[in-house]
């Protein structure tokens, strides 16, 4: 990119934070409120458009609010002490010993031994394994790292390599069902992704109380679903080619071989996870508050020495995703709080009046999903649309419950529907496996399918236990 290109992508944000801001303010808003939406939209269009990284459009965005006296730096900078964005900065720190241990890679590796002797076993292993260690890893990308070189090796030891037209499609077929599976385990479990607890603190302003063990249980059918037709429904959209691999199972059994026993690292680890898992199931029961748990489990891990604070020093990703995270949840609160959130839904609203409620929301889920065609991160569209589009339904008589977990899930399963829906689908693209236009044809089917699963199977389900 030319020198003259970029800094014309770069003035776009700054050209649209002035346009908006000086534009008439619409009937029914404050200043205030135009001109923190002015300031945020820019934000967010910034990445949108690659002007700049996430974490250099909040930290401008959060200055200027500041500076302008838009909002006041009490509140611009609560995020760095709401809960659920501290479960996310702990979780992160917490998934880093699953894969320093090695916990990680020898339950990979367990799975392919166990279900690896066909394509679509191996296929199943990987969702599995997947689904097994979501609950740890509440970022896609982190649990990509781990699946990755398991998927990569398995790919490369089955004799399927990029530079083979013929041979590469078994390594494609599995590298597809990771980010399938990636995008549905986030939906499964609450502490999968970081766009969940985000998800459940806009649903909370909205008088929604969602707690893991609940989530799990709402989330369980549908997802569950989605996630065992995922092996199947790929290869019949994009054959592996090869049918039978009996080889990885015996390469996956040496591994572990070498491997040898549990070390100490790996089975504290073990124990930390099943505590903190237990502790989230369990906390509403026993009205235990989430990120304590997760704080508790932290400071397990850094007692035992199996994390270092040399090992959390490292950890850039962690802290940039804190800025951001924290900068961009109280921003978006100050639009709800400041009734943007509402008067967008209030417009969109009015085109839906008189709608049946079940009609509602089936087409607010629809161009929700749809949406995501146009964001890079999923968090970003959760702060920025959920908060509308769930009061949209709310006033169009969708019953609550079931609107916030029709949105929560999509958020996550969405992430697939192209190559740059979700910052772990890059780390898979980048195999070469697969072109540009298999992802995004691939990525618009399986999509579909999971739209149609949550809708009709998740809705029933939903309906049921909400």
């Amino acid at each position: 990119m030319t020198a003259k290109r970029l800094l014309l992508k770069r003035a776009l944000p700054f050209a649209m934070a002035v346009g908006i801001w000086l534009a008439p303010v619409p009937e029914g808003l404050t200043a205030q409120a135009w001109h923190l939406f002015a300031i945020f939209v820019s934000a967010i269009g910034a990445v949108l458009v690659g002007a700049f990284p996430l974490l250099t459009a909040t930290m401008l965005a959060v200055a200027a609010v500041v500076l302008t006296n838009t909002v006041s730096y009490a509140k611009a900078f609560s995020g760095f002490a709401n809960p659920s964005v501290l479960l996310v900065v702990i979780a992160f720190l917490v998934a880093q010993a699953v894969v320093k241990s090695g916990l990680g890679r020898r339950i990979s590796l367990f799975m392919v031994s166990r279900f690896g002797r066909s394509s679509l076993g191996l296929a199943y292993s990987i969702v599995v394994t997947d689904a097994v260690i979501a609950p740890a890893f509440p970022s896609n990308t982190a649990r990509g790292g781990v699946l990755y070189p398991i998927v990569l090796s398995v790919a490369q030891g089955s004799g399927s390599h990029p530079d083979d037209e013929q041979g590469r499609r078994l390594g494609g077929y599995l590298m597809f069902c990771a980010m399938a599976s990636l995008a549905v385990s986030s939906a499964l479990w609450m502490t999968a992704t970081s766009a969940n607890p985000i998800g459940i603190q806009i649903a909370k302003d909205f008088g929604l109380q969602i707690g893991f063990g609940k989530w799990l249980v709402v989330a369980s059918v549908p997802a569950l679903a989605a996630i065992l037709l995922i092996p199947w429904t790929v290869s019949r959209l994009f054959s592996p080619g090869v049918a039978e691999t009996p080889e990885a199972p015996r390469a996956a059994r040496k591994e572990l071989a070498e491997l040898g026993p549990l070390s100490r690292d790996e089975r504290i680890t073990g124990i930390a996870f099943i505590l903190m898992v237990t502790g989230w199931i369990f906390a509403d029961r026993l009205q235990l508050n989430v990120t304590s748990i997760a704080f508790g489990g932290l400071g397990l891990l850094l007692l035992a020495s199996v994390l270092t604070p040399n090992d959390i020093s490292t950890q850039g990703d962690t802290l940039t995703t804190f800025l951001w995270l924290a900068v961009l949840f109280a921003l978006s609160g100050q639009l709800n709080e400041l009734g943007f959130m509402g008067y967008v839904g209030q417009l969109l609203a009015s085109h839906m009046g008189g709608w049946p409620w079940l009609v509602t929301y089936v087409a607010l889920i629809v161009v929700y999903v749809a949406i995501h065609y146009f964001f890079v991160s999923q968090s970003s569209q959760v702060l920025a649309l959920l908060g509308v589009f769930l009061d949209v339904g709310i006033r169009g008589g969708v019953p609550g419950p079931l609107m916030a977990f029709g949105l929560l899930f999509a958020s996550s399963y969405f992430s697939v529907i192209t190559p740059q829906g979700g910052s772990q689908n890059v780390i898979f693209v980048g195999s070469g496996y697969l072109t540009q236009r298999e992802l995004y044809r691939l990525g618009l089917q399986i999509t579909l399918v999971f739209l149609a699963i949550f809708l009709i199977l998740g809705t029933a389900w939903m309906l049921l236990v909400c």
